[in-house]
């Protein structure tokens, strides 16, 4: 019975030290504000495609220009991105030059408006015609009168009412027989012969260019010209589906 105060007070040791040990190991504090330092290393981070990506600012913000949802800008850092539709240029951001992608526009073409000049009551002489007409080669020399029916060509030869009457292309027309057959030997004329138009805007020479027959229905030698010319149409003799034509450019 000597021993049982011995072993009471070992066990009561024993309590003692294993009580301390477990408040060691749960009672730890923390520090009260910590300090921590940024990672020295960039983890990955795995998209749903199984493809890696550095851990960057992948938002919209990170761009200098927000990129269209869903473009390739969208992924990177400071990205400047600008819609395709756009033309090529430059703009400066940042301090820097910043050039636009987008689609290149095919040159553009310069192109001379017509010139025309319409027929007023100012430009009437007095005997009702609008001028006259030369051409040493035939030795011809007569009036012109608006309009190219039956009437207006029995007094001189017509001007095409729909074209100009001194810039531009001038268009005049004439029988190629009977009595008023002013334009029946247009035909023969050579490269480089002369034409003069003479109108109360001035007079002005021009030089053979071509000399052609052509389709009843061709019209394109009536179209307005931004260059000064003139043309000439008559009949072709005994072939109603054809016409003579005859153009001239200004001499200058």
């Amino acid at each position: 019975m000597k021993c049982l105060p011995k072993l009471a007070l070992a066990l009561c040791l024993m309590l003692s030290v294993s009580t301390q040990a477990f408040a060691a190991d749960y009672n730890i504090d923390g520090q009260a504000s910590p300090d921590y330092a940024k990672p020295t290393s960039v983890d990955y981070v795995y998209t749903a495609d199984g493809g890696a990506q550095s851990n960057v600012d992948r938002s919209k913000d990170a761009a200098q220009i927000p990129p269209a949802f869903g473009t390739g800008g969208i992924y990177t850092l400071n990205a400047v991105s600008a819609p395709v539709s756009v033309n090529p240029g430059s703009a400066v951001i940042g301090g820097g030059p910043v050039v636009y992608p987008g689609s290149v526009s095919a040159p553009v073409t310069q192109q001379t408006a017509a010139a025309f000049t319409d027929v007023t009551s100012g430009l009437y002489y007095a005997n009702g015609s609008l001028g006259t007409l030369s051409i040493p080669a035939l030795g011809l020399n007569v009036q012109i009168v608006q309009g190219t029916d039956s009437a207006a060509l029995a007094k001189g030869v017509g001007h095409f009412e729909e074209s100009s009457i001194w810039n531009g292309n001038v268009c005049l027309a004439a029988h190629n027989r009977g009595t008023n057959s002013y334009f029946g030997q247009i035909h023969t004329l050579s490269i480089g012969d002369t034409i003069t138009l003479t109108t109360a805007l001035g007079t002005r020479t021009y030089a053979v260019t071509s000399v052609a027959k052509v389709s009843e229905t061709d019209r394109e030698a009536l179209t307005a010209s931004s260059e000064n010319r003139i043309t000439l149409y008559t009949c072709v003799r005994d072939q109603r589906d054809y016409r003579w034509c005859v153009q001239a450019a200004e001499i200058i």
